[in-house]
Formats: structure tokens, sequence, C-alpha cells
């Protein structure tokens, strides 16, 4: 008799949005049951008040209850809420742990960044081996994680703090950007990823609402998940000059994603000037994915594991 799939849940709690996935494993392919996110700009919060608060921990708790509500409702055997970076900032993460745990009894796991780009490698390779360099970047609202996997030898790992959000608040006052706030964020992520991981992929994939939503703003990007040199100045000559609201109701494009698209679209030009590629594949596929399949072959043992199983493991 063949094994029934069995179902996983992750929620991740990004500083633009906290989101949820839930999947049926087969193998190391997943079939999507709900996706859904809620922007709470959990980023934006700790940067003002250096912590949530109660009444954003509130707002969380009981988003993250119903989340797990609706994972539980569609059969999920494991559900794993993963902290990121504002997690890892804010100065009241011991009380959102313990509230969330009481209002969800799951355990919150606060990733490290190694821990997050290792995660994001297995959900965009869904757990296969890996046979050429390639380097995944997920662009986040606060930070970036990056993880370049050789053909050959260890996955290497590394975060820095540029993310659409935190370039955009440091830069942009006007709606839409000028000129100079362009050029002025353009130098910066320059700048920050000088010091970004050293590597020479043959492939550079990114994923994240940033990247995916750079797609709906460009042509062909709605069939092609692909961001190359052109497209990037299309989505930018559109971004420059179209106020978010207009952005929101022409692209379909979430308001609070609109605001932080041109930022986004000058971290992936800079991203291409740093790895010297033309072009980088988006993926839908990322760190919530990870945690599924993960969860799935190594259960609660997952941490101690996840070093080995970054290169994939057997179907």
């Amino acid at each position: 008799m063949t094994p029934r799939p069995s179902v996983g849940a992750a929620i991740d709690l990004g500083s633009t949005s906290v989101h949820l996935l839930v999947a049926r494993i087969e193998g190391h392919d997943l079939q999507p049951l709900a996706d859904e996110s809620a922007l709470l700009s959990l980023g934006s919060v700790v940067d003002e008040h250096a912590h949530l608060g109660v009444a954003m921990r509130g707002e969380l708790a009981a988003t993250l209850a119903r989340y797990v509500a609706i994972a539980l409702e569609h059969g999920a055997g494991t559900i794993s809420i993963i902290g990121t970076e504002p997690m890892r900032r804010t100065g009241d993460a011991s009380r959102v742990v313990a509230e969330v745990e009481r209002a969800t009894g799951v355990p919150v796991h606060v990733l490290a960044h190694e821990e997050e780009a290792y995660l994001t490698l297995i959900g965009v390779t869904g757990g296969r081996e890996v046979t050429r360099e390639v380097l995944v970047v997920d662009i986040g609202g606060g930070s970036s994680e990056f993880c370049d996997v050789p053909a050959h030898g260890p996955a290497r790992v590394a975060g820095v703090r540029l993310g659409a959000n935190r370039l955009t608040k440091r830069h942009v006052d006007t709606d839409p950007p000028t000129p100079t706030e362009l050029q002025a964020m353009a130098a910066t992520a320059e700048s920050i990823l000088r010091g970004a991981l050293d590597a020479h992929p043959r492939e550079l994939v990114l994923v994240g609402g940033t990247a995916s939503n750079l797609l709906k703003v460009t042509p062909e990007g709605r069939d092609d998940p692909v961001l190359d040199r052109d497209r990037i100045a299309s989505a930018l000559a559109v971004l420059s000059a179209t106020p978010a609201a207009s952005v929101v109701e022409r692209y379909v494009v979430n308001p609070i994603r609109a605001r932080l698209l041109p930022a986004g679209a000058v971290i992936v030009g800079a991203l291409m000037d740093r790895y010297g590629v033309d072009a980088v594949r988006v993926s839908e596929a990322g760190m919530r994915e990870g945690m599924i399949l993960i969860g799935d072959v190594a259960g609660r043992a997952w941490r101690d594991r996840l070093t080995e199983l970054a290169h994939g493991w057997p179907a």
C-alpha cells in the first residue's frame, strides 16, 4: 500500500509580513493547501520602538492562533512557527515567544541568519541534490539572507542588513520616489553589498515577496519568473513615475508592498552588479517550504540535522 502523503505547515514572522503555508508533502514536492499572509510590519515596529509592545504582541498572537487553526483544519501533522529578523532584534522577544506559545500551543523558533538561509535553500531546491554552484538570496524587509552552494563542498551562508523596508525608510520621503532618492538607495545598496558573501554562482535565485511582486510590474514577468536588466529598468521606470496607490490598482500589489518595490528593484539591480549576472530566477518557494520539508524528514531534530540536509537527501 502506498503511504498516505503527510501534511505540514510553516508560519514565518518576517519584517513585512506574517505568512502561513500549509502543504501536502509528496517526496520532494509540496502541494499547497492554504497560503495566507498578514502585513503586520513587525520590522517597522521594532525600528521605531525597539520592541513589539503589548498591542502588537496581542495582534500577532491572535493572527498566529488563527493560522494554527487553519493548519489543523487541513490536517497538518507538523506546525512550525519561525521568527526571522524582527524577532532577532526585538527587546521583548521572550514575551513574544511565551505569549504566542500560550495562544497557539506551538513553540516559536527564532532563527539565526545561517538557519534562515539553509531553510530557504532547501525550499528552493526541494531538498534535491545541488549539482552546480547556486546562490540563493532572500530579500526581506529588514535584511537579506545569502546561501551559496557549490557543486562540491559545504554551503556557505551570511546575512546583511539590507532590505526593501529598511532602504525605503532610510532614503524615501516622496511617492513615487524621486531620481535623487533612487540614486541614494542605489549607492547604499552597492556599498552594503560590497561586504556580502563572496561567490561566483552559475545561477542566482531570488526568493521573497519583493522579488515575486516585482515580476507583476514587468510585462513578461507573470509568465516567465526571470528578472533581467531590461525588466528591472522597466520596473523602475514604472515605479518611479507611478504613485503606490496606482501600482496597487494596476498591478494587484498589496499597498504596503507597493511602497517598497522601488527599493526592491534597486536591490535586485545591485545584486546583479555585485555577482556579475545579467538575469536572476525568481522562486516562489523559500523558507516556509524548506521548513515543511525538513520538518517532515527530520522531525524535532531538524535543527541538529539542518547543515547536513541543506545539501539534499534521497527521495
